[in-house]
């Protein structure tokens, strides 16, 4: 189909006014988690600000997360997106996943400049130099206890950049999050606090005492805050149980885009270390974050918010079994944590 400016006024590409060449061609793959596809949003913006006029293509498992309106092409995991994507030329192409499938697909790619992670020899393996640190601290205990590097810090460094403090893109719609500005109405004026009880099914060991929440919810009711539950389809049992004990705010599981639309309701978020961390960094969300299994230099919360970790640390580093007779995120307690949101709301 012939382009707007043919249509209107009849111009050929050898003599547009309307055209700006593309600078350079550049392919990102990131397939997931869907979390660590939040956190490498930042990266979009560094590249336009280097590389203006830039083409980007970004290659994921979870497309419905991100932007639509920052990036040229989104394609997914797909025989026909991968067979179009190895078919093409870039002129940077960055591969931030560990997994065989997206190592080998940064390897077929055809790319002057190539990052990150790729196969070779029948092994994962460093597309460039800067790309060791972060192989290490996933193959060694040692390396990544010591590190004290964010993520973002790490993948921008495997880019070839120094990190400053670029910023999260989520897939927002404006839609949704009007519609569900309703629940500050059920709130009656209070402050949202939401309370993302879940952890996700892999690793068991984050999990705080549903006890806990219960405990915790009463509290902030007392204290004139409006709870509000949130999570997925693993919290959902959980969820419904609190609601009846306590009467907290629960709306039920929702696909991702509504969930993002109800995580912008709220002032402050509790969570583990998941999903849900990631899209309230992306909204700007004041956050207080449960850690325990990992290293928490890992995380960096752009100055809105706190980690809490247990007092007696925890023999279970990256985990999904706690080791211990009494679980370590029982040493986090309820008054603990309502502090810590009460500093935040301050």
């Amino acid at each position: 189909m012939p382009c707007r400016p043919n249509k209107e006024s009849g111009k050929v590409c050898d003599s547009c006014s309307e055209y700006t060449p593309v600078s350079k061609k550049i392919l990102i793959i990131k397939l997931g988690a869907l979390g660590d596809v939040i956190r490498t949003t930042p990266l979009i913006e560094r590249y336009r600000k280097e590389y203006p006029n830039c083409h980007i293509t970004w290659i994921t498992n979870y497309p419905e997360i991100l932007p639509k309106h920052a990036l040229d092409c989104i394609r997914t995991f797909t025989f026909s997106d991968v067979f179009i994507v190895t078919k093409q030329h870039f002129d940077i192409a960055v591969n931030l996943c560990k997994d065989q499938e997206a190592a080998m697909l940064l390897s077929d790619c055809n790319a002057i400049e190539k990052c990150g992670f790729l196969w070779k020899d029948g092994h994962l393996s460093i597309a460039n130099p800067a790309s060791e640190h972060k192989l290490l601290t996933g193959l060694f205990d040692a390396y990544s206890k010591a590190n004290t590097k964010s993520y973002v810090e790490e993948i921008f460094e495997i880019c070839g950049f120094h990190y400053e403090y670029e910023s999260y893109v989520l897939n927002v719609n404006p839609e949704l999050q009007h519609e569900w500005s309703r629940i500050k109405d059920i709130a009656q004026g209070k402050p949202i606090i939401g309370l993302n009880t879940g952890a996700g099914s892999r690793w068991p060991t984050r999990l705080w005492p549903e006890e806990n929440w219960k405990e915790l919810i009463l509290l902030l009711q007392e204290a004139g805050y409006a709870p509000l539950l949130l999570g997925g389809q693993d919290e959902h049992e959980r969820n419904l149980r609190l609601r009846t004990q306590t009467h907290a705010i629960y709306e039920g599981v929702f696909p991702l885009e509504t969930f993002i639309a109800i995580c912008a309701q709220c002032d402050v978020i509790i969570t583990a270390v998941s999903m849900t961390m990631h899209i309230a960094l992306g909204l700007g969300k004041s956050m207080v974050l449960f850690n325990n299994i990992f290293n928490k230099h890992e995380f960096d919360l752009f100055g809105k918010g706190e980690i809490l970790e247990p007092e007696s640390g925890c023999d279970c580093y990256y985990g999904a079994h706690c080791t211990r007779e009494i679980q370590c995120m029982k040493d986090i307690s309820v008054q603990t944590v309502l502090q810590a949101i009460q500093r935040q709301i301050a």
